[in-house]
């Protein structure tokens, strides 16, 4: 076995596009092996690296679950439900750099999953799940358990397969991985049947791979790259835009190279906002539907965006015909799918975000005169009188009535963890606080359901995360809503000595949703109330402690610094902190849906971006 494989992920440092690329055929040769197809499997992820599975068996994967048994390199975590699984190879994958796996049976199991697939495809994560199929003979006979999974997932994967002959395994194993990770990173399913589970093959490694049709594009062309050098230096209002896709590159070190080459200021999409430390002077944070003031600002009046890694969703543009009017658009992605998808782009570049990110750097040096960018001090100091005017800060601790903040707590609990932990959110009001809230300054320490935005998602992405990242500390933050559609996950967390810890947001409602009834439907909060406040059911203390969980209730505020600080102590099993909020609490600022960027709203009250008598005059 390789000494790679043997290690535990901790050792790892994330690999490369190029290293991920050749990961598949670079392991040493081994010699031929007879054995059943399920035993191929789990050589096949050894050899891979594969150091952690998520899953659950059941009767057609069971001749895998009978293999892994003997494997010593291979740390399996049983999880309590499958879209649990695929959600925990999410944050195993994110939080890593690697690609998550996830193993589980056949029908039911395998649908469970298709959320998990479609999030991750959402949000270009690299995973492989591994689903176990009825015997060939059994297929379109709707034996028991029988689904076509490899069909429903189609659409929501990278690449789907469904093998039956025994003596592709390695192959298709080794191709699945290649595809995860290359490219634009995503999920790809493998779905084998018990039959080629159970038939005898020659296992052998490393196998060839046949993807005649995948060659995804890295490397930028250079006449893109000095078109976009050119329009740098003649803007007079530039603004980088970045997404997920500078994590994805591994892309952060250069990221930083060129900002400070050029002094443009950066916003980020909701994927990004640990590609950029939050306390740079440069950084105007999150753009979009709860993005600040300031970075809404300068999408919207920029003469120039370059936007890199990122796929210009509806939640940042707003209503695209009013989207950045002004403005020419260099695009760069790995995905030629997303250019020009949304927005017209006038400056087209497919290729991997470090390495145009590297060869515009190298365009610009090399450049005689040294003219690459224009004095845009005005520009900066334009947003710079938003960022100080439109603050997201919240200094009140209690609202009107006396509840708790929502906003204060998060903020809180960056103050004191800092921000080498991971962040980790379910999705909905909470989820917005802390992508606004929490100060981000290093890469993969930021885990969401961006695109999809999944309720439910938190709980068991932090578990693969802290399974990916023993020696750090992982923090999901959840609403009362999400945290009742996984919470089973704490059992997995609290078996698998994986001590997590939740701080979960009590409002007793669906808050995102309550908070559109109350500006949009004439607070008609239509099956939007929880009974999670008063009446306190469930009792998240007592349910936690009831799946091995250290667990307080906070609902004063001198008892916030002390419980977290206490949660921070316990590392033996996951805590849980419920914090009782006021269910009033909105997030600000907001673009409605529907609108244009240009009225973003703050505490109700419209601000027209367009409008420069409202918000100060550029220079």
């Amino acid at each position: 076995m390789s000494a790679t494989t043997a290690q535990p992920h901790s050792g790892r440092s994330v690999p490369t596009p190029a290293e991920a690329a050749h990961a598949a055929t670079s392991n040493r040769t081994v010699q031929p092996e007879k054995c059943t197809g399920a035993r191929s499997v789990i050589r096949s992820l050894e050899e891979l690296g594969a150091d952690t599975v998520f899953g659950l068996p059941g009767g057609a994967i069971l001749p895998i679950y009978d293999k892994l048994y003997d494997s010593e390199f291979i740390n399996h975590i049983q999880v309590r439900h499958e879209q649990g699984a695929g959600h925990a190879a999410e944050g195993y994958a994110r939080s890593t750099g690697r690609v998550g796996v996830a193993m589980v049976t056949s029908g039911p199991a395998a649908t469970n999953l298709v959320t998990a697939l479609t999030d991750a495809q959402m949000d270009s994560i690299p995973m492989v799940a591994i689903t176990g199929q009825v015997g060939e003979s059994f297929i379109g006979t709707d034996a028991f358990q029988e689904a076509d999974i490899s069909g429903i997932t189609y659409p929501v994967t990278k690449h789907s397969y469904m093998v039956t002959d025994p003596d592709t395994i390695p192959q298709v194993l080794a191709e699945a991985f290649h595809l995860a990770q290359t490219g634009r990173p995503g999920p790809v399913l493998v779905d084998i049947t018990k039959s080629a589970m159970n038939a005898e093959t020659t296992f052998s490694w490393p196998p060839s791979m046949d993807l005649p049709g995948y060659r995804p594009v890295t490397k930028p062309h250079g006449k893109q790259v000095r078109e976009a050098a050119r329009h740098i230096a003649i803007a007079e209002k530039p603004v980088f835009f970045i997404g997920g896709g500078i994590i994805n590159a591994n892309a952060s070190k250069e990221l930083m190279e060129l900002v400070e080459m050029t002094g443009i200021p950066v916003v980020s999409s909701s994927m990004g906002l640990d590609a950029f430390p939050n306390n740079h002077e440069l950084n105007y944070g999150m753009a979009g539907m709860h993005g600040t003031v300031p970075a809404v600002a300068a999408l919207q009046k920029t003469d120039l965006i370059i936007a890199l890694g990122t796929r210009f969703d509806d939640r940042v543009t707003g209503n695209l015909d009013y989207f950045s009017p002004n403005s020419q658009i260099i695009h760069a992605d790995i995905d030629p799918a997303e250019i020009g998808k949304n927005v017209d782009v006038d400056v087209p570049i497919v290729g991997d975000a470090k390495e145009v990110i590297t060869e515009l750097i190298e365009v610009m040096k090399a450049n005689p005169s040294g003219d690459n960018v224009q004095d845009i001090s005005s520009w900066v100091a334009y947003l710079n009188s938003l960022r100080d005017r439109f603050t997201v800060k919240y200094d009140d601790a209690l609202d009107e009535e006396g509840k708790l903040s929502p906003q204060h707590i998060i903020e809180t609990i960056s103050d004191e963890v800092g921000s080498d932990a991971i962040y980790v959110s379910g999705v909905g009001q909470h989820q917005m606080w802390t992508a606004q809230l929490i100060n981000f300054e290093k890469p993969r320490t930021w885990l969401n359901s961006g695109g999809l935005g999944t309720m439910g998602y938190a709980l068991p992405s932090a578990m693969g995360a802290q399974a990916g990242n023993p020696d750090k500390e992982v923090w999901a933050i959840d609403g009362d809503g999400c945290f009742q559609m996984t919470n089973q996950e704490l059992v997995t967390c609290t078996l698998n000595n994986l001590p997590i810890k939740v701080a979960l947001i009590n409002n007793g409602n669906y808050g995102m949703v309550r908070q559109w009834q109350d500006l949009f439907y004439d607070k008609r909060y239509s099956q939007t109330v929880l009974d999670t406040h008063e009446r306190r059911i469930p009792d998240f203390v007592k349910l936690s402690e009831a799946m091995g969980c250290a667990a307080f209730r906070v609902e004063k505020e001198e008892d916030i610094i002390p419980t977290i600080r206490k949660a921070r102590e316990i590392n033996d099993r996951p805590v849980v902190i419920e914090f009782v909020v006021s269910k009033d609490a909105k997030v600000w600022p907001m673009v409605p849906a529907g609108a244009s960027n240009s009225e973003i709203m703050m505490v109700k009250d419209m601000y027209p971006l367009i409008d420069e008598d409202q918000l100060g005059r550029e220079g």
